[in-house]
């Protein structure tokens, strides 16, 4: 799937090596608002790109920071999450991570240990939050403490796709990062990726060679 998702020209994931692209991924279980919170944030400029046979939307936005202007992709699951592990390319060259769960259905914060563990393998640097959505429906819980943003020391917010609360704000404090980020990358997984499979090719290539040579002429 990797392959076939870089060969389509909206989904060229070579674009992120730009300075003015930036990729941030959504990650959680099914139905816990990640769609409805980009919708809130997009708002008038909503042009969600929804590709069913790759399972996965996408969500455009240029933002300005600083004095450069960036364009923002926000990759949903649109549907995978369900299987509870995502394809690699999903993680790949993304420069933040916006985790999402929901205040209603405990086993959704459960969750978060999971999906914080496969991202890590794949993007073991990358920024990244817990979002706590669909705050409207019990306002008691942002009096709550929640430990996993803690022990991992993440960003954590409070949040409705509804009313809108904290939506806003939390993306586009995660944009920054994300922009910050991209400036001052830690994370060599990318660099790692992309050795491997030079090696490889180099490897294919030596064999090749080596199965020339060994082939007796035909005198």
């Amino acid at each position: 799937m990797a392959d076939d998702v870089d060969s389509i020209p909206e989904l060229d994931q070579k674009k992120y090596d730009a300075d003015e692209q930036v990729k941030i991924i959504c990650l959680g279980d099914s139905a816990v608002g990640k769609s409805k919170l980009m919708e809130r944030f997009l708002m008038d400029e909503f042009r969600p790109q929804q590709l069913s046979t790759y399972a996965l939307t996408l969500y455009k936005h240029t933002t300005t920071i600083g004095n450069k202007s960036v364009a923002v992709d926000f990759w949903d699951t649109a549907g995978q999450e369900r299987f509870q592990s995502l394809h690699p390319s999903y993680y790949h060259k993304a420069h933040a991570c916006i985790m999402v769960f929901d205040i209603q259905r405990k086993i959704t914060y459960k969750n978060l240990a999971n999906w914080y563990k496969e991202l890590r393998e794949y993007r073991p640097e990358i920024p990244c939050c817990v979002v706590a959505n669909k705050i409207d429906a019990d306002l008691k819980v942002t009096q709550r403490s929640f430990s996993f943003a803690k022990k991992q020391q993440l960003p954590f917010y409070f949040v409705s796709a509804a009313d809108g609360s904290n939506v806003v704000k939390m993306f586009r404090e995660m944009i920054k990062r994300a922009v910050d980020y991209k400036q001052n990358p830690s994370d060599f997984m990318d660099e790692v990726m992309e050795e491997l499979e030079n090696f490889d090719l180099e490897k294919k290539e030596a064999d090749e060679d080596g199965l020339k040579a060994e082939s007796p002429e035909v005198a």
